[in-house]
């Protein structure tokens, strides 16, 4: 990457094909989306052993298409002592965050004897999507943690757990391990978009759900979008970003490490940094050189960085938080002496991780707040995945009799100006006596 200077035309466009990157399919990969989608709602766990079988496991049968209790006991003895301890560390940072995000019932009562309120609900049952993560070989165990823990606080009597098996037809003991922890017995060795299918739909063997949530592929992501509707969805994920604002106080081989800390995740995925500092800017270029003929991800990293990556120069720190806003990223790093001061000037931004100390992977992994965040621009209205995903608000309405003539007139008035007889009708009978 070349190091550029903002306001130029180069810097510019190069920001706007960050900005401009969006979800990218073809008609092809939609086409093939919603045959996935017609074969599962018309042959059930048919077509979800049929797919299983050409893409994932050969061997699979209907029989061991959901995971036994034998396999579960059996992932125990699979892992180490001190994995299964900092599984408990992570999930009691990420539990006591989402317990802060509970919503409650309330009503407020009126002296006429009126009542109006809201009753907050869980939904009865939520699909969790895990990733295979290359073919089972790296378990995301982040991706369970933080999708069933809000679901867990939410207060969701069923959940069910969809992940693509290994090709021998089992799944990651790790993985196995963490869905214990979390008290989840119901999962299911599907994957791509037929298990989205089946949990929006529901098979023989898999029962629909109301919420299905979790990041996935280009099947997996369009599946949600074309059921969004059906199911309630958390949100549509694209590849993976992060801006890095920083100054002086700024540590070229932190800002480079950030960067291809998600540059490694997908050639789509973003890496870009605005500096007040332009030494920092050609520092952390030679640093990303040498920190990149290290990275086993290498090829993928650098195809990233060469169509999305940036390091741009800024007159000011003022002018950096502008263009973040305009950005919206996923990733917000405040690499500055006072990233505090920064912090309310922030609009629009997936997650913000202030000053040298705090990475985008602690929170990814560690600190609590979720990890499934808004991309592509979407945070500008979208939030992250949170115990509200899990929940619905029902409104309460109880009027007393004296409340009702009270306001009768305005409401029959309002009725009856949409052209809505019946509605002004269903007030007017109650005045008579």
């Amino acid at each position: 990457m070349n190091v550029l200077t903002y306001p130029s035309e180069e810097a510019k466009t190069r920001i706007a094909a960050i900005v401009n990157r969006t979800l990218s399919y073809s008609e092809d990969h939609e086409r093939a989306v919603m045959e996935i989608i017609q074969a599962v709602q018309n042959e059930g766990d048919a077509a979800l052993l049929r797919y299983t079988r050409q893409f994932d496991s050969p061997e699979i049968t209907l029989e061991n298409i959901r995971v036994s209790e034998a396999e579960m006991k059996k992932s125990a003895k699979e892992v180490d002592s001190d994995f299964t301890a900092l599984l408990q560390r992570a999930k009691d940072n990420i539990s006591r965050f989402h317990e802060a995000q509970q919503r409650y019932s309330w009503f407020l009562p009126h002296e006429d004897g009126s009542v109006i309120g809201q009753m907050v609900r869980p939904v009865a049952a939520a699909g969790l999507y895990i990733p295979g993560g290359r073919s089972g070989e790296t378990p995301l165990i982040s991706s369970l943690l933080m999708n069933a823990i809000p679901a867990i606080i939410a207060g969701v009597a069923r959940m069910q757990v969809v992940t693509p098996p290994r090709q021998d037809g089992s799944i990651n003991p790790y993985l196995l391990v963490t869905a214990q922890l979390l008290g989840i017995k119901d999962i299911f060795k599907v994957g791509s978009a037929w298990a989205i299918a089946a949990l929006a739909l529901g098979t023989e063997t898999i029962p629909a759900v109301d919420v299905v949530v979790g990041p996935g592929n280009i099947y997996v992501t369009l599946a949600k979008k074309i059921l969004s509707g059906r199911v309630g969805i958390d949100l549509l994920a694209g590849p993976s970003e992060i801006l890095v604002i920083a100054d002086s106080s700024a540590d070229p081989r932190h800002v480079a490490a950030d960067i291809l800390s998600q540059a490694e995740h997908d050639p789509m995925a973003s890496g870009l940094m605005l500096t007040t500092d332009e030494a920092l800017a050609h520092s952390t270029r030679a640093s990303l050189e040498e920190q990149l003929a290290e990275l086993p991800r290498r090829h993928i990293a650098e195809e990233s960085l060469a169509a999305f990556g940036g390091l741009i120069v800024v007159p000011d720190l003022d002018t950096a938080v502008s263009l973040a806003n305009q950005i919206a990223p996923e990733h917000l790093e405040l690499l500055v002496a006072e990233p505090v001061k920064l912090l309310g000037k922030i609009q629009n931004a997936g997650a913000v991780f202030l000053g040298h100390n705090s990475p985008e992977p602690v929170g990814d992994y560690f600190a609590g707040p979720n990890h499934v965040l808004p991309t592509a621009g979407t945070a500008r209205f979208a939030s992250g995945l949170s115990v509200d995903h899990f929940i619905k608000t029902t409104s309460v309405i109880s009027y007393s009799s004296e409340a009702l003539q009270r306001d009768a007139a305005d409401i029959m008035r309002l009725a009856e100006l949409e052209g809505l007889e019946a509605h002004a009708r269903s007030v007017r009978v109650r005045l008579k006596k």
